[in-house]
């Protein structure tokens, strides 16, 4: 989840490694790669709160760029954890009425400076990166927001509205975003609802608190 700004992130790398030592990556034999570690939400809490786990997924990030008039490679793997939580709604049927996201990325750190530019997100840096991802959500708004501890990291939590289309609907939703790092990866966690679900603040924020890392 490197963004629109990897570009730079991996320019920067390749001036860092040009006085570092790496020579594979200097003479073009070989990318340099970064990888995070899965995280995911604890199945007890996730199972508590009415989630259930779809996937877990990598998502690379392999850009090449220029260096010194040769071209070079940089691979960044990241890993992406999916949940949704379905109601039945009665004769409506069946529908799925929450989602929360966990995603880990390698800070990417070079000779001490950390490279990945969600380091320096705020929440609402990362809401417009989902909207960007999402045409269909809008009118975003913050409206609150809570200290949790996760992993023993006291991070913020940012609450957000918005509207969400959904299958041509307009639905109001709220958002549940933060971020935070755990050795040499950032985590990011994103919970998604309809803002008439009541109670469902408190599991977005218990999913949050069971965040493991590295996932078992």
């Amino acid at each position: 989840m490197l963004s629109n700004r990897r570009g730079v992130a991996v320019v920067a790398v390749a001036l860092l490694l040009a006085t570092s030592g790496c020579i594979g990556f200097i003479t073009g034999n070989e990318p340099l790669t970064f990888s995070a570690d899965p995280a995911a939400v604890e199945s007890g809490a996730a199972q508590d709160a009415g989630y259930e786990l779809n996937d877990t997924r990598p998502l690379e990030i392999n850009e090449t760029f220029e260096a010194a008039g040769q071209e070079r490679q940089v691979v960044a793997t990241n890993y992406l954890t999916d949940y949704s939580k379905s109601m039945e709604l009665g004769p409506l049927g069946e529908a799925e009425v929450g989602v929360f996201t966990v995603v880990s990325t390698p800070a990417v750190e070079i000779a001490g400076r950390t490279l990945n530019p969600v380091g320096s997100y705020s929440d609402a840096r990362l809401v417009e990166l989902v909207q960007q991802q999402y045409s269909g959500l809008s009118d975003i708004e913050q409206v609150g927001e809570e200290n949790v501890t996760v992993q023993g990291t006291e991070t913020t939590v940012t609450k957000f509205a918005a509207t969400a289309t959904l299958e041509g609907q307009e639905v109001d939703v709220y958002l549940h975003v933060t971020k935070y790092r755990d050795g040499e990866d950032f985590i990011v966690a994103i919970g998604v609802y309809p803002q008439q679900l009541d109670g469902e603040e408190e599991n977005v924020l218990s999913m949050i608190r069971a965040i493991e890392h590295p996932a078992e």
